[in-house]
């Protein structure tokens, strides 16, 4: 075990190894080579605050521990979108790692000889970022001392069960519970973590050179692949992991996740593993209580010593707590309340679905939609009678509990929930599927990289404007735009279009057609095939490529 404060004065031995990249083990004093490098850059840099967003996890710590022992913050976004980045641009002063080629970036220079210091537990070097998944992201401070004491938490509570397993992981480090679980705790407690971030589960065994950890999300857990795996331990985070993943879970990772509670606002709160222990046990040091069923907790992961109201609801279980909902999920619509929890709970009971999320839709009068994930039942009567069919049916089960004025007026039915690299489904990726641009697909199969859709191409869909008035086709650049995007959402495809190679158009596609789009990626050479076909023959085919993001 080591002290973060001191992991780069007072190191492991220079040959024991930190990481894994490529499957080639990575020494401690390769690592502190870079985290020198990083130190001057940032050092000899005259600003104070700086963007760090990098994929490699190695290159990353090593970054990031050079900007702490410069006596700088870190700022981590969620992603390098365009908007993103401005939104941060009054707020820092360079940038570093894998970014757009419009932002100017630190590099890493030659390192000094300078000593290393401990680092001040009191100093607040760190800003994250909240997933976005009640709201717009909101940024948030950090203390050293904060993360450093959930460290030493994780180690304490975990660190006998994982042994030496080498650190795998399906969610980013730019998050604070990847930052925890991917890179801070596997360096406190000397494991191995690997460089790159799993993209599907079922890559482990070609990763995996001994026992491994686990660090996954709900998202990745409730989809997992039927090969049988035997990870060392499992850890789940990020949002809650439904019932029904639970035994799925322990059939095929031989084991039921270990799921950590908490917020990138409080830090982690408590655990459990639900094989056995079904309500949450706090952390150690984590102190909980209740305030009209609201949650509030008292820990060294909070930046004062005060109670911290949760946005959960709870109730005492034994010496534990059981979670009820969130707090801030009670809304009005139209003058009428609405608890949207209650909403979710009412529509799943109905036997339908597996899966939902309700959200408002801003406009000129806010109202409740749904994006819903259909279970064999509701795909049936999908197929059967249509999208309005399963949707009436739904919005009947609700009449009992929710006044008409204040029922879901507009619903998406997919084939999952959108997500991001956490695993976390955000209120702006389900208001983006109410686009009225976007197709909306069933996804029949999906692999790593390849994937068949269903799309009924509704004739409102404005792509039919002017094209042509009397005879409306699908434009062939709305096709294009179509396979691009959905592509995107099924595969990690490089940042950067290059080019289009072998474009055939042979049919139009026309309002009300329902075809099929088959997405198959290259991921070693950068292409995207795409082909839509129906009953009536092949539409279109063609092949995209994309490059990496220009230096």
């Amino acid at each position: 075990m080591f002290d973060l404060r001191s992991l780069l004065s007072a190191p492991p031995p220079l040959d024991a190894p930190v990481a894994r990249r490529a499957g080639q083990l990575i020494t401690f004093g390769a690592f502190a080579e870079r985290a020198d490098a990083w130190r001057t850059a940032f050092a000899e840099h005259a600003g104070q605050h700086f963007a760090l967003y990098f994929e490699d996890s190695l290159e990353f710590a090593a970054a990031l521990m050079g900007v702490w022992h410069a006596g700088k913050a870190a700022w981590l976004p969620g992603d390098v979108l365009p908007a993103t980045l401005s939104g941060l641009a009054a707020h820092i002063d360079g940038y570093a790692g894998d970014m757009p080629a419009d932002r100017a970036t630190v590099q890493a220079l030659k390192g000094s000889t300078a000593r290393w210091p401990l680092l001040d537990e009191q100093a607040q070097q760190l800003v994250i970022f909240t997933s976005g998944s009640s709201g717009a992201p909101v940024a948030i401070a950090k203390r050293l001392g904060q993360l450093f004491a959930e460290a030493r938490a994780l180690q304490q509570l975990f660190d006998e069960r994982v042994a030496q397993a080498e650190v795998l992981a399906t969610v980013s480090h730019q998050h604070i519970y990847g930052l925890l679980f991917r890179v801070l705790w596997p360096l406190a407690s000397g494991r191995v973590f690997h460089a790159e971030r799993l993209s599907y589960i079922e890559d482990i065994p070609a990763r995996a050179q001994g026992p491994v950890v686990l660090i996954a999300s709900p998202a990745h857990l409730k989809r997992l692949p039927e090969a049988a795996l035997a990870p060392r331990a499992v850890f789940s985070s990020g949002g809650p992991l439904p019932d029904a993943a639970v035994p799925d879970c322990i059939a095929k990772l031989g084991q039921a996740p270990i799921e950590v509670y908490g917020s990138s606002e409080t830090g982690g709160v408590a655990w459990r593993q639900r094989s056995g222990l079904q309500a949450w046990q706090a952390l150690p040091n984590v102190q909980w209580r209740l305030q009209d069923e609201t949650l509030e907790v008292r820990s060294p992961h909070l930046p004062s010593s005060s109670w911290t109201a949760t946005a959960d609801r709870a109730a005492p279980d034994g010496e534990g707590f059981t979670l009820l909902g969130r707090a801030d999920r009670v809304l009005k619509i139209e003058e009428k309340r609405v608890s949207l929890s209650a909403v979710e709970q009412a529509l799943l009971a109905t036997g339908l679905l597996q899966d939902l999320r309700v959200l408002t839709l801003p406009g000129p009068r806010e109202q409740l939609a749904v994006v819903a994930v259909p279970n064999a039942a509701g795909w049936t009567l999908h197929a059967n009678q249509g999208k309005a069919a399963l949707a009436n049916a739904l919005r009947e089960a609700l009449r009992q509990q929710i006044e008409a004025v204040a029922l879901p007026r507009r619903w998406r039915f997919v084939s999952v929930l959108p997500s991001n690299t956490q695993g976390k489904t955000t209120v702006e990726a389900l208001r983006s599927l109410f686009d009225p641009r976007r197709p909306q697909p069933r996804v029949l199969i999906a692999t790593p990289t390849s994937a068949e859709l269903s799309i009924t191409v509704d004739a409102a869909l404005p792509q039919f404007d002017g094209h042509f008035p009397d005879h409306p086709i699908l434009p062939g650049v709305a096709q294009l735009e179509w396979a691009i995007l959905l592509g995107r959402e099924l595969f990690a495809l490089p940042p950067r279009f290059l080019a289009l190679e072998g474009l055939k158009f042979q049919q139009v596609i026309r309002p009300g057609d329902t075809v099929t789009l088959t997405l198959d990626f290259k991921p070693e050479a950068g292409k995207l095939n795409f082909k839509y076909s129906s009953e009536r023959g092949q539409h279109a085919a063609g092949r995209i490529l994309f490059g990496a993001a220009e230096a």
